[in-house]
């Protein structure tokens, strides 16, 4: 019988899609060194996805691995989110065994390793459990590598789990962080790092994000994209950047009120469009406003666009300022790229991306916790009353397990008079604010925001600062610093099982984290 893939040191990297984002930066920077390190024995690798990226990422890959090692790409729908899917779940568990009975025969199970990507997030959670099954039976190493997960201001996939065949919060545990032997779990942040290790001690491995730090794109090709860029917009006001799919968790009515209030003649662009049907909604309220209000914004600016007349480096290198506004982030890759690019960033203090980052050696002058806004710019009221109905309708519609352990939003038992974070009210309230115009708004806020006082004159005159690149950095979180780390976190798995019990017990802790308020924000518990 003829082998699907060559024999030998195999590396299957395992992701549900290759769309524009973090995982396939991730991957397209991660592989080349750590095909090329001196201890790598790997003579081939395969991407197995069940979406295919475009023809001209896949031979810009195939370009950047040495020629010795071979690449294949295994493409199974099954592999997919399951939403996407439109067949019965017994009938996509049986492709999804069928597929990985392809991927990872039997004959070469010694051989190969398997970097799976965020089967946590729980969008397939037929694929994770037949995964660990099967990776289980045939003894294969796996490396699950986490970049999000499910309880993070993810409920609404909750049926989705259920229609599964996931009806308890068990299953779904045992699905992601139960583990054979030689298996380990990487996350790309501390903090999800020490809920792991509390439980399962030398199971977790701390893997940040990397940066290819590269090389400055020259002056004329920069120009270039600025004329490109005036052309398409209409005039040649500043660009602030928001490198990013449309989100509801990137927050980005906040970077409308930002660049709005501290650079009123710019632009604010975001690159990618809508990845998932469950933001279009959050997106064609955005996209109305924009459009009735007539705000400098061009959101999704890369979607649909020739690839010739403008890509994602030449807008990085066009742009005044990168803004980052999310409210949940897992590691943050556009802090590091700011730095690497030499572009000032404005952008939220996360507490569980900012000490890494520090821990890292970089120090970003223009971060923030968050925008304070007097209750009188918008409906304190209603607002109130609203985020009380939403949490008592989101809190029904948790496994009845998570309840008694969910808290409500700040602002549900907040008193009047005080100013709230922009950040924590419904994206209705935030839109609320956003009307008034804004040398108004800024006049009711400033008093509260001392920080975006003080920032005030250098981002109207475009001179907020950069955030160096540590000496240090390129030793820790540079390609050669990955692939070691890479390598040894293989080197490392342990022996011996995690059981069910455990990996319960590891959940548990993560709902009881993330269900605090803390980790809650009303504009992903809208539908």
């Amino acid at each position: 019988m003829t082998k699907l893939f060559p024999s030998g040191r195999r590396l299957v990297v395992l992701h549900y899609h290759l769309r524009p984002g973090g995982v396939r930066r991730i991957i397209e920077l991660a592989l080349p060194p750590i095909l090329r390190s001196p201890v790598s024995r790997f003579e081939s690798v395969v991407l197995a996805t069940g979406e295919a990226a475009g023809e001209n990422w896949t031979h810009a890959l195939e370009n950047s691995l040495p020629p010795s090692v071979t690449l294949d790409f295994f493409q199974e729908p099954a592999f997919h989110y399951f939403s996407d899917s439109r067949v019965r779940p017994e009938t996509l568990r049986r492709r999804i065994r069928t597929a990985l009975d392809r991927l990872l025969p039997a004959d070469q199970a010694e051989e190969t390793v398997v970097w799976a990507h965020n089967l946590g997030l729980a969008r397939n959670l037929l694929l994770a459990d037949e995964l660990r099954r099967i990776t289980r039976e045939r003894a294969i190493r796996l490396l699950s590598h986490h970049h999000d997960f499910w309880f993070e201001n993810r409920w609404a996939r909750w049926p989705e789990m259920q229609a599964c065949g996931f009806r308890t919060l068990p299953d779904i545990a045992h699905a992601v962080f139960a583990l054979a032997s030689r298996q380990g779990l990487a996350t790309i942040n501390r903090l999800d790092q020490s809920v792991l290790d509390q439980k399962m001690p030398r199971r977790a491995f701390w893997m940040p994000n990397l940066v290819a730090k590269g090389h400055p794109l020259s002056q004329a090709r920069i120009r270039r994209a600025r004329k490109t860029l005036s052309s398409l917009l209409g005039d040649d006001g500043p660009i602030w950047l928001v490198p990013t799919r449309f989100l509801r968790r990137k927050n980005l009515a906040e970077a409308v009120l930002l660049t709005r209030w501290l650079r009123p003649e710019g632009w604010l662009v975001t690159t990618a469009g809508v990845s998932s049907p469950d933001e279009k909604a959050y997106a064609r309220r955005l996209d109305q406003a924009a459009r009735q209000r007539n705000w400098r914004v061009r959101f999704r600016f890369l979607e649909d666009r020739r690839e010739d007349r403008i890509g994602f480096d030449e807008m990085v290198a066009a742009a005044e300022v990168l803004l980052l506004t999310s409210v949940q982030e897992g590691f943050g890759l556009p802090y590091l790229e700011a730095s690497a690019v030499a572009k000032p960033l404005l952008a939220r203090r996360l507490p569980n991306v900012s000490p890494d980052l520090k821990s890292l050696g970089f120090r970003f002058p223009h971060l923030y916790d968050d925008i304070l806004i007097p209750p009188a710019l918008f409906d304190f009221p209603r607002e109130q009353a609203r985020q009380q109905a939403l949490w008592r309708k989101w809190k029904t519609s948790l496994p009845a397990a998570c309840r008694p352990l969910a808290q409500p939003p700040v602002l549900c038992d907040q008193e009047p008079d005080a100013p709230v974070p922009f950040s924590r009210l419904t994206l209705t309230a935030q839109l609320d604010v956003l009307r008034h115009p804004p040398g108004d708004s800024w006049d009711a806020c400033k008093k509260w925001n001392p920080l975006l006082r003080r920032w005030f004159p250098l981002a109207g005159t475009g001179h907020l600062k950069v955030a160096e690149w540590p000496g240090t950095a390129d030793a820790r979180i540079g390609a050669a610093a990955y692939a070691e780390r890479f390598h040894q976190t293989l080197r490392n798995l342990p022996d011996g099982a995690v059981s069910s019990q455990t990996a319960t017990r590891v959940q548990k802790d993560f709902l009881i984290q993330r269900l605090g308020r803390d980790f809650l924000y009303p504009i992903l518990m809208e539908q």
